[in-house]
């Protein structure tokens, strides 16, 4: 990947992840409602979205594809601070720069968000996300997380 499709990815990892606390929706639901040709479309426009405030990006997102308000919230009860929707767009970036081939970047993004290791991750009562991302992504292929 070139630096600027790391930042894109980046950027829509992110933006995923924003979405989905906002509407307290699994990521990988976020991920269906926008499907291919929306994360598609959302990176095709990172490079000008990323100067717009991510609330008004993700509203007109939510607004765009029906994003229904849900019920898989993982912040309001948390003990302690939780990672930024920006740290946790960095891991998933770094995981499809690891785990795609090249040119299959999109459909790696979508499998990852859709797999287990996304609810993981997204598990911040638990320390998955502090774990290392090579761990996560061996867990990932394997399907489970590994002893």
């Amino acid at each position: 990947m070139t630096e600027k499709q790391k930042n894109d990815f980046f950027y829509v990892c992110s933006l995923i992840e924003y979405i989905a606390r906002q509407t307290k929706n699994k990521r990988g639901t976020v991920v269906r409602a926008l499907g291919e040709r929306g994360i598609e479309k959302q990176l095709h426009d990172a490079e000008v979205n990323h100067c717009l405030s991510f609330e008004q990006v993700s509203d007109e997102v939510i607004e765009h594809y029906n994003i229904p308000e849900g019920n898989f919230d993982t912040i309001t009860n948390c003990k302690y601070s939780i990672p930024s929707y920006m740290d946790i767009g960095k891991l998933y970036c770094i995981m499809i720069e690891d785990c795609a081939e090249p040119g299959k970047e999109i459909s790696e993004l979508i499998n990852i968000f859709m797999s287990f290791i996304s609810d993981r991750i997204s598990d911040f009562k638990s320390d998955v996300y502090y774990q290392n991302p090579s761990y996560l992504e061996c867990s990932y292929k394997e399907g489970y997380l590994l002893d």
